[in-house]
């Protein structure tokens, strides 16, 4: 086709492939899309979109004629788009000099994109707008199409190894020129101060754009790189977007929205309660999202860690380091560091207490460990402990320092809410407690702390230079700053810069955070004699099962049901990996913490003082007041989640107890008629027999009375009428309504059948039997000797 109607048919295209921005036109659904059950239409999407197929081949042509594509700004994240609707520009050079206004009668602000971002933007965007599509069958996210494509566009655009592959042009011996720069449409005004572009002064300095295909194509590298963070990762609240902006940004801001609010725009500003409604976006990413987000976050490790080592001579580095080897100097802590903070904070405080939470935890200790992706790897060794932490990391650590102790606090703050008797969540306590026990990791963040804690000497040009410049710049590939040698400057930076000058740090080795390891040390302990509980439970309910089981014949014991975990379907090999996670994490939090054998040991004390006599069953944490007991919020706690309960019993007349489940409703109500009226009738007879001294008051006092019973009900505040009941000698017939007693009976009958006994001679056996075990019963609790009545 020619470039003219190629020109009209991309738009058409992209929407076909990656859906349309609303949600509607799913597309080819490339996140449903796995080889495994659409092997034709898999490969068939892959080489269509690979970075040398023809989709790619297409956007090149239509790059060379500099033609612009209109995306909406509405559907960019919340703090950009209310940011571009208030005409205050972005810090990210993504966005600028590529905002227009609408035309006469047009709706909404656009972005005039080349080819190359028009397609970018559409495939990062369709992570978030196409996550409600259908799926008919269990998709895995590391096996689509699409995963596999980002996979793929990283590779090629961030390379490892080598410079990135010039694209395909259709003049031999031709090169496709980067982007020029373009005239802004509108006046904005500007959160900083924008830099050139590192890639365009190495463009401008050369004699030949052609000289260098790398720095001539880095372009792509760089816009790739800021679609994905700025689509994946730039969602957070009016709060957190202002916290990133220093004070003096802050107040240009406030002077420009002065200045324009008595003006009138083509798009008026909009009021102080709509941008903050506008920036406060609700953003709940998904799983999907997240495991893409760890795709991108160990990648950059892989390509940053790839950088060559700096040559010996300054002015020889200064000539020969490639735009690419400066790209991968920064591309860590300039392009991803701020919103990767920001992303992990609300994934934190905001994600399910459930399991799910794993793939943020896999994400979040993944961009804690450069050093697994780092191109050296030491030979594997027999030995079972891990390898230490090398000390050229420390000055990653160092930069990243609230990565690893205002994160780690967070994670206690949701290990001290989740039930750690799950397998699932013990293996997340114990995932977190083994990276941060790695020899050499603690001692390296507590050195961090103590630079940053170090005072302050108040220069002011250097604090202009290192607190002002983090945040500001229009490229993420401009000029590098000025080397700062004081590592404590450098940590106070990474900080003020996140979290602003006005932050409260809490110091992960602190006394605070100590006291909340030591409860999560607690729970852990808690937790395992938990499991250990229902391990036994489950071993005494396996043995004890009968062939009446499936009667749902459990034993009748009606103040003793045992409250279950979900350990008690998945059985005992789960039980003994949550034992084994449990164990090992709290080893790991004593040598990360320093905790002694005595804190253990008292802890574990204190866990089994609330055990009652069988060892199993643990009172709530509460504390005795006069009022009785009162829980604490460890208690409430435990409440909440099972682990412990109070043992509530039934303390009214055993009669007109609630009916069972393992009894017949209707014989529970015609035998207890049939009680009722055998003692009205006998209660004379039986009062003289259970006043006698010798064996038969003995044998009727143990079988038709309960004086413990009988003395808590008169004494319950619960009964009220205690006239209307008798409490003295009965005849209780209940027990014959249970259908456990019911088959047993049939069984008894259907044995004496086999054997030609007959039913009133089985009768006659049953009514022996149960003499036999009254006496027996009767000799056993009553003694020998006359009970006094």
């Amino acid at each position: 086709f020619s470039l003219k109607e190629l020109h009209g048919i991309f738009p058409w295209l992209v929407e076909s492939i990656f859906g349309s921005l609303d949600g509607i036109i799913v597309g080819w659904n490339l996140r449903c899309l796995q080889g495994r059950t659409n092997p034709n239409e898999y490969s068939v999407a892959l080489d269509f979109l690979d970075p040398s197929g023809p989709m790619m081949k297409l956007v090149y042509k239509l790059q060379a004629e500099e033609y612009r594509y209109d995306f909406p700004v509405s559907y960019l994240p919340g703090p950009v788009k209310a940011s571009i609707q208030e005409q205050v520009l972005p810090e990210c050079s993504l966005y600028h000099n590529k905002v227009q206004f609408p035309s006469s009668g047009g709706l909404g602000l656009n972005l005039a994109l080349n080819p190359f971002e028009y397609y970018m933007f559409y495939f990062a965007i369709s992570l978030i707008t196409q996550k409600n599509s259908p799926v008919t069958h269990h998709v895995s996210p590391s096996n689509s199409a699409y995963f596999i494509l980002v996979d793929t566009y990283l590779k090629c655009f961030l390379p490892t190894e080598g410079s990135v592959l010039p694209p395909p042009s259709s003049n031999p011996g031709g090169a496709i020129p980067s982007p020029t720069p373009r005239s802004p449409a509108v006046p904005f005004s500007s959160y900083g101060m924008h830099h050139t572009s590192l890639l365009k002064r190495h463009i401008a300095h050369q004699p030949s754009v052609n000289a260098d295909p790398a720095s001539q194509e880095i372009w792509r590298s760089e816009t790739l790189l800021q679609i994905f963070v700025e689509m994946w990762l730039h969602h957070y609240s009016l709060e957190m977007y202002q916290k990133m902006q220093s004070p003096h940004v802050k107040l240009e801001v406030l002077h420009y929205r002065l200045s324009i609010s008595s003006k009138h725009h083509g798009s008026p500003a909009q009021s102080s309660y709509q941008a903050l409604h506008a920036y406060q976006e609700s953003f709940k990413p998904t799983e999907e999202h997240v495991l893409v987000v760890r795709l991108l976050v160990k990648h950059l490790h892989a390509f940053s860690n790839s950088l060559k080592p700096e040559p010996l001579s300054p002015s020889a580095h200064s000539h020969t380091a490639s735009p690419l080897e400066e790209f991968k100097r920064v591309v860590i802590p300039r392009f991803v560091q701020e919103k990767l903070y920001i992303f992990l904070q609300h994934c934190f405080g905001h994600w399910p207490l459930d399991a799910s939470f794993r793939a943020v935890l896999e994400m979040w200790l993944s961009y804690l460990q450069p050093w697994r992706y780092a191109p050296e790897k030491p030979p594997q060794s027999t030995e079972p402990l891990p390898r230490s932490v090398s000390e050229k990391w420390a000055a990653f650590i160092q930069e990243n320092l609230l990565m690893y102790t205002k994160l780690f606090v967070g994670f206690l703050n949701r290990a001290l809410r989740t039930d750690l008797v799950s397998p699932k969540n013990a293996l997340m306590v114990f995932r977190v407690a083994k990276v941060f026990a790695q020899p050499n990791l603690a001692e390296m963040i507590l050195k961090g702390e103590q630079l940053f804690l170090e005072p302050e000497l108040v220069i002011p040009h250097r604090q202009h230079r290192l607190f002002m410049s983090p945040t500001l710049g229009g490229s993420f590939l401009s000029s590098r700053s000025p080397a700062v040698t004081d590592a404590s400057f450098k940590v106070k930076s990474h900080v003020y810069s996140l979290e602003g000058q006005d932050f409260q740090y809490k110091q992960m080795f602190g006394t605070e955070v100590r006291n909340l390891v030591l409860k999560l040390a607690q729970l852990i302990c808690q937790a395992q004699q938990t499991a250990k509980s229902i391990s036994d439970h489950s071993a005494e309910t396996m043995a004890s099962q009968s062939f009446f089981s499936w009667f749902r014949f459990t034993p009748s014991e009606i103040n003793g049901s045992y409250t279950g975990n979900d350990l008690d379907e998945i059985g005992q090999d789960s039980i003994k990996k949550t034992d084994e996670y449990l164990e090992k994490a709290l080893e790991y939090l004593c040598q990360i913490f320093k905790l002694s054998e005595a804190q253990l040991t008292q802890m574990m004390m204190k866990c089994g003082t609330a055990q009652d006599e069988n060892g199993k069953k643990q009172l709530p944490d509460c504390i005795a007041s006069e009022n009785g007991l009162i829980l604490t919020p460890l208690g409430r706690y435990q409440i909440i989640n099972g682990l412990r309960r109070f043992e509530v019993q039934y303390q009214g007349d055993t009669e007109l107890q609630p009916i069972r489940s393992y009894e017949s409703a209707a014989l529970v109500r015609l035998l207890f008629r049939l009680s009722s009226v055998l003692n009205e009738r006998f209660a004379d007879q039986m009062e003289v027999l259970c006043s006698r001294d010798d064996f038969v008051g003995r044998l009727c006092r143990y079988h038709l009375t309960n004086p413990q019973l009988v003395q808590k009900i008169r004494y319950s505040p619960v009964v009220r009428d205690r006239t209307s009941h008798n409490w003295g000698p009965r005849i209780s017939l209940r027990f014959l309504a249970s259908y456990r007693t019911l088959i047993s009976l049939l069984m008894l009958y259907f044995l004496a059948s086999w054997f030609y006994i007959g039913p009133v001679g089985c009768t006659f056996i049953i009514l022996i039997g149960y003499f036999l075990y009254a006496v027996i019963m009767t000799f056993f609790f009553e003694g020998w000797k006359p009970h006094e009545h």
